[in-house]
């Protein structure tokens, strides 16, 4: 896999790239860490709390928090990005609060936070829509800057590489590219579309498929926070001038399963599960931290202990969730009132007060 860029070793070895380098700060590498443990401990929290019966479903991203974190911190504050429902931690460097994430998970609101207040979109159950979301959206920042002026701002869209084979994914490849519009496509490749391999996907790696539609692809180790964090910031860099689309494949791997609903022992085998933990996206950073001294123990311990604090709050704010009126599903379906709408809600309204008995 030669052309993989990597900048940290599974093992903790910095490596440098000619065209997409990183120069970090301790104090940036530590916070990467700590994003990466933290999102990690709210993703095996709300597991747990799926598991309670506190959530309805929760789709785990274990194994994935480098391509996150390196990807959303790459963002500025005026970009814009358009998740599925498994990028908690893109959610996590935009300031969502986790409790908006649980909320959502145990059906009590249809969003749960505003998206314009930090530039993420609500999650996307339908699969791959959420592109050409994306697409529509970097148009109208394309025209508000003026078709001959850079955008000056980017968006990011996130898919899987199941949904890499949805119509709506290749005809937002198409409008992408003939528009010349500035977004990014974020493939997170986690090897498997629930239950089937990414041999059903394609044939040749999913960043090649950007050739086609004439822009660049690259494809980037998905578990090096630092070469995602790199490459994403480049690909952003290039919207924002005003040079289109591109598509970054982060080749990482799903370690649980696709959604607490799924069992993923029934399709893969356990060898192939140890060779991706050698290569988790967390002990790299942290074994390099500590080789270089950027980090000790004591730093270590101080992020665990966050961790705790975190879960504990989570736990205990996802059970104090209100349930929502009865009604309350027709508050938001359209900005201004709708007579249909209303109409429905007038109709529930009189059948949850009749007497069916």
């Amino acid at each position: 896999m030669s052309e993989l860029l990597q900048l940290l070793t599974p093992e903790g070895q910095r490596l440098h790239h000619p065209d997409y380098d990183v120069d970090i700060s301790g104090e940036e590498l530590r916070g990467l860490y700590r994003d990466m443990v933290l999102v990690r401990r709210l993703d095996t929290e709300a597991h747990a709390l799926q598991r309670q019966g506190e959530l309805g479903l929760w789709p785990p991203l274990l194994g994935q928090e480098a391509a996150q974190i390196g990807a959303g911190r790459a963002l500025r504050p005026d970009d814009y990005a358009f998740p599925t429902y498994r990028e908690h931690g893109v959610a996590w460097t935009r300031g969502v609060d986790p409790v908006s994430l649980l909320a959502l998970f145990r059906g009590v609101t249809n969003g749960g936070y505003d998206p314009t207040d930090h530039g993420f979109a609500l999650p996307t159950i339908v699969i791959g829509d959420q592109t050409l979301h994306a697409v529509g959206y970097a148009m109208g920042v394309q025209r508000d800057a003026g078709l001959d002026s850079p955008p000056g701002s980017g968006v990011i869209s996130f898919f899987g590489d199941g949904a890499s084979s949805q119509g709506d994914v290749n005809e937002a490849f198409v409008w992408a590219a003939v528009n010349n519009a500035p977004v990014v496509f974020f493939c997170q490749n986690n090897q498997w579309a629930i239950s089937q391999p990414l041999s059903r996907q394609t044939r040749i790696p999913l960043y090649r498929r950007a050739e086609g539609f004439g822009c660049p692809g690259l494809r980037v180790d998905g578990n090096d926070v630092l070469a995602v964090l790199a490459i994403t910031r480049a690909a952003l860099d290039r919207a924002r001038r005003g040079d289109g689309p591109s598509l970054i494949e982060a080749y990482t791997y799903r370690m649980g399963a696709h959604t607490t609903s799924d069992d993923p022992t029934r399709y893969r085998v356990e060898t192939e599960l140890e060779q991706w933990r050698l290569k988790d996206p967390i002990e790299r950073v942290r074994a390099y931290l500590l080789r270089t001294g950027a980090g000790d123990r004591a730093f270590m311990d101080e992020v665990d202990q966050q961790a705790d604090d975190m879960a504990a709050r989570l736990r205990q704010a996802c059970r104090d969730l209100p349930d929502p009126a009865p009604d309350a599903m027709f508050a938001h379906v359209y900005a201004e009132p709708q007579d249909l709408v209303q109409q429905e809600q007038r109709w529930w309204r009189e059948y949850l007060g009749a007497d069916h008995g």
